[in-house]
């Protein structure tokens, strides 16, 4: 979730070199696009529960295990528009960050995934920006997700506005290896052998995460 006093602290101490009534200005701006893309997760996330609750009625089991919510950090926002090349101004976040607002969808089954997401890309207030299957088509690592943008509307004081979310459907064994790797793959010290042979061991693992995921599907099937 959104820390705000701490990215508020942090953007603070950024922009200090500014002239004071410019970083008030600029505070300020801040507080509302992070609220904004705060009530556009939590728009997503009760659509995401509805269907869930829809789902349980109709066929007797939820889809979704479990939901996660997270908001960018204004440092990280800052450093993604730095390495794209962009000028880091507030400005410029909207049109380029696609991924400030995130939600995770932890799934049951791989066929709960196609299902939700398709429940979601047919609403008539939900615009589908971009879409990615790590599924079908695994990163080389083998993390596998399906990855969503979508602009969903947030309704506000006078005003209808539409705002950018991510939202990513795995499945439990996925979750769990996507989890694991990011705290292996990444421990300092190793040397280029070390990490080669933990990336050909982690590459096994989502292979073995996989095909566990195919046979709960097939096992589910055959008590059905």
């Amino acid at each position: 979730m959104w820390n705000k006093e701490q990215d508020m602290q942090e953007l603070d101490s950024m922009l200090s070199q500014l002239p004071r009534e410019i970083l008030q200005e600029k505070l300020n701006k801040v507080r509302e696009i992070m609220t904004y893309y705060h009530c556009a997760m939590l728009e997503m996330e009760t659509k995401l529960n509805v269907l869930n609750k829809q789902f349980a009625l109709q066929n007797e089991r939820n889809p979704i295990e479990s939901i996660k919510t997270r908001l960018k950090s204004m440092p990280s926002i800052r450093e993604k528009l730095i390495r794209r090349g962009i000028e880091p101004d507030i400005d410029n976040i909207e049109s380029n960050i696609y991924d400030v607002a995130g939600v995770r969808v932890i799934c049951s089954f791989v066929d709960d995934i196609y299902m939700l997401a398709d429940c979601l890309c047919q609403q008539d207030d939900i615009k589908v920006i971009e879409k990615k299957d790590y599924i079908k088509a695994p990163k080389p690592n083998g993390y596998r997700s399906l990855h969503l943008i979508v602009e969903i509307p947030i309704f506000l004081h006078k005003e209808k506005r539409m705002m950018k979310v991510e939202v990513q459907l795995r499945t439990i064994a996925m979750e769990f290896w996507a989890n694991l790797e990011h705290k292996l793959r990444y421990k300092k010290g190793l040397s280029e052998e070390q990490e080669k042979k933990i990336g050909e061991g982690l590459s096994e693992c989502a292979e073995i995460s996989a095909s566990l995921d195919e046979k709960m599907y097939n096992i589910r099937n055959m008590i059905l």
